[in-house]
């Protein structure tokens, strides 16, 4: 790996802009409210307070809160289905340096709310930020996965989750007391955000259009040889030339796919299955809900409030650890191996945080392996499924349908986001610690059906793992294709 850092350094700046400019923001604006929270309340309470002349009931902050918190979902869906329409009218360049406006206008927003006393300033900007990131996740994911060669595919496509770690990281990190996350600074929390977007804005037009982009839709050839040699240094590139060739030799036709075209093509639907088995998968996997949960793990395990965020911070810097080792490792490993043996061991460990969260109170040691076991099983998640999921949802998948795919799989994801974020709370209320069965049953469940259905896409090209998918595709056609043999009549001749 370190040996190809001088001749593609093109491609690993430009991964790196388009990560913090992309799959960054959305985790930064995941984890960043979470610490000033109560200074938000409070200053919900007051303005409530200075319209109405009565402070606000119990009832109507919560709902308040629930709306700021999820209407950065709600912006998330409807930037991910207009990231189909918008990458393939203007390319993914384009969308990507004028999307940089808009976090730049949210931390503006939310920089201004208290000055003004509008809390609906808040309520855009986390619409704004939410329809970044919906636009951002998709778009980054293609771009830096048409831009890679084969060899460095798995290693680039990693890197979308690798820069969602590390936006959480920062998220936290500001929203800490000791810099942000204070009565009088919180409403300048978003203008890392912001700053981040702004250098995205003045690096990016130095870098070209995605190649694959610029060959099957454009059809500028030079300009796409020209790409290949910025991002790639010198070398021979008409292998990669010929594949791209190929692809479109296959599809027929070079420019994209709708959404309707996509789910009505017979010979894109098991990809389509596959993509939104293993998107909902990891949505479903309980990642999202430890995090939920780890408040109270840490609080029966003896941490004291005030230091329970510093404690969350470790979770996020073993997270980002997990995901910059699984980028290290998917060049070497099969990306069905790390998505199999990643969720196997998660299920294993859900079962242990349960039987351990079951005996909390019996002994003393137990909450302490609680911790062990929250640690334990986001690290698994970081080092397997997160990044090779994602790898093989860009590789599965043939220039023309990608875009519509991500479309589809973007609003899936949202959607299950945004379902589970309402749900769990009620769960957690129900089942406690027991609502980990359920997850256990989802990924037993997943695992199954890769195991047996999903082929594996290492060192593959996208014409091969097509013509791999087509078996199941035409599986019909096929088996009523094959020639009959002649029955044999035996006579005995008396």
């Amino acid at each position: 790996m370190f040996t190809n850092l001088a001749q593609y350094r093109g491609l690993f700046l430009m991964t790196f802009v388009l990560g913090i400019g992309g799959t960054f923001q959305h985790g930064f604006h995941i984890s960043v409210l979470n610490s000033p929270s109560p200074f938000i309340k409070r200053f919900i309470n007051q303005t409530w307070s200075e319209r109405h002349g009565s402070p606000i009931t119990e009832d109507s902050l919560t709902l308040i809160w629930s709306l700021l918190v999820s209407v950065f979902s709600i912006g998330g869906i409807l930037g991910s289905v207009a990231s189909g329409y918008l990458a393939g009218r203007f390319g993914k360049k384009k969308c990507q340096l004028c999307s940089c406006f808009l976090p730049m206008t949210s931390a503006l927003l939310m920089g201004l709310s208290r000055a003004t006393g509008l809390l609906e300033m808040i309520l855009i900007g986390r619409f704004l930020a939410g329809f970044h990131s919906g636009l951002g996740l998709n778009i980054h994911a293609q771009y830096v996965g048409e831009s890679a060669p084969r060899k460095l595919r798995g290693f680039i496509n990693s890197t979308g989750p690798l820069f969602v770690t590390l936006g959480k990281l920062c998220g936290q990190v500001v929203g800490l007391r000791e810099l942000f996350g204070t009565e009088s600074l919180w409403p300048q929390l978003l203008l890392f955000s912001g700053i981040v977007s702004f250098v995205q804005l003045v690096t990016l037009p130095f870098f070209p259009e995605s190649p694959s982009y610029l060959l099957l839709v454009k059809a500028d050839k030079d300009g796409c040889v020209r790409a290949l040699k910025q991002l790639w240094g010198e070398g021979d590139i008409q292998a990669d030339i010929d594949e791209m060739m190929e692809e479109q030799a296959a599809r027929g036709k070079g420019r994209n796919m709708t959404v309707l075209e996509l789910l009505r093509d017979p010979s894109q639907r098991w990809q389509l299955c596959v993509l939104i088995g293993l998107i909902l998968t990891m949505q479903l996997s309980g990642a999202n809900a430890i995090y939920f949960y780890s408040y109270d793990v840490f609080r029966d395990a003896g941490a004291p409030p005030e230091r329970i965020p510093y404690i969350s911070l470790g979770v996020g810097t073993f997270e980002l650890v997990s995901s910059v080792f699984c980028s290290l490792l998917i060049n070497r490993f099969a990306r069905k191996f790390l998505i199999l043996g990643g969720y196997s061991l998660m299920v294993l460990t859900l079962g242990l945080l349960t039987v351990t969260l079951s005996l909390q109170h019996s002994y003393t040691w137990m909450p302490h392996c609680s911790v062990a076991l929250v640690f334990t099983f986001i690290f698994l998640y970081g080092a397997g499924p997160a990044g090779a999921t994602i790898c093989m949802c860009v590789e599965i998948f043939m220039q023309a349908p990608r875009v519509p795919a991500f479309v589809i799989s973007g609003s899936f994801s949202w959607m299950g986001m945004y379902l589970l974020g309402m749900v769990f709370p009620y769960m957690v209320g129900r089942l406690q610690h027991y609502s980990f069965l359920l997850f256990m049953a989802v990924i037993i469940t997943s695992v199954t059906l890769i195991f047996l259905l999903v082929p594996e896409t290492k060192g593959k090209s996208t014409a091969e793992i097509s013509r791999e998918f087509n078996k199941l595709n035409f599986r019909k056609q096929q088996r009523a294709s094959r020639p009959v043999r002649p029955e044999c009549v035996l006579s005995t001749k008396l």
